[in-house]
């Protein structure tokens, strides 16, 4: 091997090497857990929906939250006001059938105290997929929206957990000075 080309991998494993370290100086650092500002939670879902399922799960994985069968038990609850999945013809071929559709999922929530104070206001998550259509492929088209609309509800459950880690809590009022006794 000639030794401007040994050279050359040198370099090119050094750089390599000293990727890491450049970027955790600039502060990079992958996503971890996010644990969430209030100890307990009650998800007010329809208790076996998919999204609810999927929405307890990543909260159990996520940390110490504890969620609650009662709204009374909780700390929080998220109500959700809205969750509508539609689905859009975006175009149309030379024959009028419909050649692509737009999946969409509108996702309304707030979160709410357990005194009724309002910590989150009305928040709203707005998730779209576009889709090919081939009516000669039914069935193949019909298991790509299913795997759309899981994607969609993927990503609605990270985005609904990092808004719900950036509520910012209620501070506690002070406990009133004992009165001194004559």
């Amino acid at each position: 091997m000639s030794p401007t080309r040994l050279a050359g991998r040198r370099r090119a494993l050094a750089l390599l090497g000293a990727t890491p370290l450049l970027l955790a100086g600039c502060g990079f650092k992958l996503r971890g857990q996010r644990p969430l500002p209030f100890e307990s939670l009650y998800l007010g879902m329809a208790p076996y929906s998919e999204l609810a399922a999927a929405i307890r799960r990543e909260i159990r994985a996520n940390g110490s939250t504890r969620l609650t069968e009662t709204p009374a038990d909780a700390e929080v609850r998220l109500e959700v006001l809205a969750d509508i999945k539609d689905k859009l013809i975006l175009a149309l071929n030379t024959q009028g059938r419909v050649r692509e559709y737009q999946l969409r999922q509108r996702f309304v929530f707030r979160l709410v105290s357990k005194s009724g104070q309002e910590i989150m206001p009305s928040n709203e998550i707005f998730l779209r997929r576009e889709l090919a259509f081939d009516d000669t492929q039914l069935l193949a088209k019909q298991q790509e929206e299913a795997l759309l609309y899981r994607d969609m509800q993927n990503d609605l459950v990270q985005q609904l957990l990092r808004r719900l880690a950036a509520a910012k809590m209620p501070e506690a009022a002070p406990a009133p000075a004992p009165t001194p006794k004559p």
